[in-house]
């Protein structure tokens, strides 16, 4: 059905995340897959999903040569916990440091998506809520040993070991979770 709808369409997406690339075959898109570097710096004066929007808005305008038919998707993912934005760890200290506080409480998972091409942009984004109960450090040193923590915002992939054991409650969407907002992506895409 979507696939249909684009068929006149070339389908950009800017991104490395095999998450989200997955969900692309999944929707049954043919797309491209083109990355830019880009310094994903923001004024700290944004807050939540004000940080998102910016950041996949800014990812958007490394692409600078879009051409008629071309539709350009990035998104940018952070967790959001106690009014402070958690993105990718540096390095397993800090993914360790973000686990730990992450531990026993609610926080925000926030995706943003930009759909662009020559004449339009609409940025769009969704929050879903995620508890986790208290987890030991043999826990958060378990999963950063045998997991992939350095390539996640937070620290944490729920669809991962550390999400089985530690998500005690969910509100919202569960793809979102994982990296892009699948439902709302689709509503957007149909709409062209």
């Amino acid at each position: 059905m979507l696939k249909e709808k684009l068929k006149n369409y070339h389908i950009i997406l800017a991104s490395g995340s095999p998450r989200r690339q997955q969900f692309f075959k999944d929707l049954d898109i043919d797309f491209d897959i083109q990355l830019k570097e880009v310094d994903e710096i923001y004024p700290h004066k944004l807050k939540g999903s004000e940080i998102t929007d910016y950041l996949a808005d800014l990812k958007s305008k490394a692409f600078t040569n879009l051409s008629e038919n071309d539709i350009l998707i990035t998104s940018d993912t952070i967790v959001w916990l106690e009014n402070k934005a958690l993105g990718k760890p540096k390095d397993t200290q800090d993914a360790f440091n973000m686990l730990r506080a992450l531990s026993g409480k609610k926080h925000e998972v926030i995706t943003s998506i930009s759909i662009k091409n020559k004449h339009f942009q609409k940025i769009i984004n969704d929050t879903t809520f995620v508890t986790f109960k208290e987890i030991s450090d043999e826990e958060i040193n378990y999963y950063i040993k045998n997991y992939s923590p350095l390539d996640k915002a937070g620290a944490y992939g729920i669809q991962e070991w550390i999400g089985f054991i530690a998500i005690s409650n969910i509100e919202g969407s569960y793809f979102n979770v994982v990296g892009l907002p699948v439902h709302k992506l689709y509503e957007e895409l149909m709409k062209l």
